[in-house]
């Protein structure tokens, strides 16, 4: 069937049910319509038997719905209208939703039923839960309305109790911080992750909100800062504190849009002096694994904080956040890691490349390298890197702390690596998973093993390990033609090792065992010792620092020119800003990947 997609955005979503829809032998073009017109457009120009809107803000011209079928897949269940469906239910604190097919008719979100598919809602952000939870049903749902239309079928008129609500305004996600409870606050902060945000004051400034981690163990005046940790501010509530990782500065009309910052960073000149924490060194166990699973931190990686006061002292088992965790479980090391948006900064890479070289120090077999659910990575930090007072230079310490970190898993001979992608993962993201000697990724993951959309030739090694995995010439179409690929398409074309087909919540305890598993083998130590004498072998070939420093040639070329796409690309796409229709599968479309949602 020629299905074709039009979205607001080539989000997440879009993506996803891209990969699945092609991976079923559907030809699936793409376009990113902002408007009507830009619809009429596409549907004319591409005379699809039917058309999917993914994510979409625009509403469907009436000629176009007429004449094609359209399905919307809306973020609620049958029912529920609006546009703020996901920010309400996760506000409201539901512990089930779902998603919806629609046939598009007059009235938005008001047609009939293709599909419906419920999903559970576990405490994470708006954005993390859209990419997974959400995602999994959508694509269940979508692919269900699919075939209910090929075979004829007639989708069901809604029926029942209509919640049609309107778009949730920045005055009913205020924050009381003298009243509300940690529970609260937590809540309105997930529910506009990554987008909105929380507008607030917060030392003289107004600010929107992003991201909300419980903390246990701080207490203070409510709404006062507490502490900092690894780019985070801890803020007091009414019962307990929160941390937040990252800030947007609220910019007046007419100004551009500014850069969703780590908070330290983006409060940088009015932040009082406040104690850094570091992480503790026992945190509490994932969901599926017990606290007996959990060893102490070794020294090196997030280490216990030096308690500034009593009333500052964490209870046993409570809550706290850090963005880099360590554990072990017989011979197997979990050095995860999540950061906001995939993005990886100049400091996070350092920090993590740390953690990384502690973990090295313990006495495993196997060292899992991610686990986490939602993003693995994306690489560099595009939003740190515009807010820098030079994006050039700022460019260049990125790109080459990344390669550091991706230097010390590919020369790491001593043990099995393993990467797993819980999440998506796209251009240096992709490269840095591919050090390891094994990638595994959740059967919901999507990749973008390319750069070419952000205008860059790439680095991270990827002239070394993308071929290395898929020969030369499917690396290099992976990196012209730029498109996301699924997990299972990954999986047939060698770019990873394994798919775990789970749901988000079970893909740490998933990688865990399985990695207990890999380890208890006989051959794991003749396997170490292999790969060893291979890597002293292409060593001996060709020298990783050969690649390193041809790619950071063409890298530094394109930072240093004021007029390469890549500096007006960056701009775009962290200040969220739109020209016109495009076609993804175009040349020099969108970003390197996956946006905020």
């Amino acid at each position: 069937m020629r299905i074709l997609l039009i979205a607001s955005s080539f989000n997440s979503l879009t993506q996803r049910v891209l990969v699945e829809l092609r991976d079923r032998g559907h030809t699936v073009p793409v376009e990113v319509t902002p408007d009507g017109p830009a619809m009429r457009d596409a549907v004319a120009r591409h005379a699809p038997d039917l058309v999917v809107a993914p994510m979409l803000k625009a509403v469907v011209p009436r000629d176009v719905w007429t004449a094609h079928r359209c399905l919307i897949v809306h973020p609620g269940p049958v029912g529920d209208r609006g546009p703020s469906s996901l920010d309400r239910a996760i506000q409201e604190g539901v512990a089930e939703w779902g998603v919806t097919v629609l046939q598009a008719e007059e009235e938005m979100d008001a047609g009939a039923v293709w599909a419906s598919v419920s999903f559970r809602v576990p405490e994470v952000g708006k954005s993390d839960l859209y990419r997974n939870e959400l995602s999994d049903a959508a694509v269940t749902a979508v692919l269900l309305a699919v075939e209910r239309v090929a075979a004829g079928a007639t989708p069901q008129p809604q029926t029942g109790a209509i919640h049609a609500r309107p778009t949730l305004r920045q005055e009913q996600r205020a924050i009381c911080w003298g009243d509300d409870t940690t529970e609260t606050v937590l809540r309105i902060l997930r529910a506009a992750d990554s987008q909105p945000g929380v507008r607030d004051h917060l030392l003289g400034a107004e600010w929107f909100l992003h991201g909300g981690h419980a903390e246990d163990g701080l207490r203070g005046r409510p709404g006062e800062l507490l502490a900092t940790r690894a780019g985070a501010v801890c803020r007091a509530t009414a019962d307990g504190a929160v941390w937040i990782p990252e800030l947007r500065a609220r910019t007046g009309p007419g100004r551009p849009r500014a850069c969703k910052l780590p908070a330290t960073l983006a409060l940088a000149g009015r932040l009082p002096k406040l104690p850094e924490l570091p992480a503790p060194a026992e945190l509490p166990a994932p969901a599926g694994l017990s606290a007996a699973a959990e060893r102490p931190t070794p020294a090196g990686l997030p280490a216990p904080a030096e308690q500034p006061a009593p009333a500052q002292r964490a209870r046993e088992g409570g809550r706290t956040w850090s963005d880099i965790r360590y554990r072990e479980q017989g011979p197997v090391g979990v050095l995860s890691f999540a950061f906001p948006g995939g993005a990886m900064s100049t400091d996070q890479c350092r920090r993590l490349l740390d953690a990384y070289k502690a973990a090295r120090t313990r006495p495993t077999s196997v060292l899992v390298l991610g686990g986490q659910r939602d993003f693995f990575s994306n690489g560099i930090h595009l939003n740190v890197i515009e807010a820098a007072a030079d994006p050039a230079a700022e460019s260049w310490a990125n790109i080459n702390a990344m390669n550091d970190l991706v230097e010390a898993v590919l020369t790491t001979t001593d043990r099995l690596v393993v990467s797993a992608i819980g999440g998506n993962a796209a251009a240096g993201g992709v490269m840095l998973a591919l050090a390891a000697d094994e990638v595994w990724c959740r059967s919901g993951s999507v990749l973008n093993p390319h750069y070419r959309r952000m205008g860059l030739y790439g680095s991270e090694y990827w002239t070394y390990t993308l071929p290395r995995k898929v020969g030369a010439a499917l690396a290099a179409r992976l990196t012209e033609e730029a498109r996301p690929v699924s997990a299972a398409a990954s999986l047939a074309m060698g770019l990873v090792d394994r798919v775990v087909d789970c749901g988000p919540a079970d893909f740490d305890g998933e990688i865990t065992r399985l990695a207990a598993h890999l380890a208890s083998r006989g051959g794991v130590q003749p396997r170490i010792a292999a790969k060893k004498a291979e890597h002293e072998r292409r060593e001996s070939v060709t020298p990783l620092a050969a690649h390193r420093e041809q790619e950071l040639a063409r890298m530094r070329r394109i930072f240093d020119d004021p007029a390469a796409d890549y500096h007006r690309l960056r701009r775009a796409f962290v200040r969220k800003e739109i020209h016109g229709a495009r076609s993804p599968d175009g040349p020099g479309a969108g970003a390197a990947g996956p946006v905020d949602c």
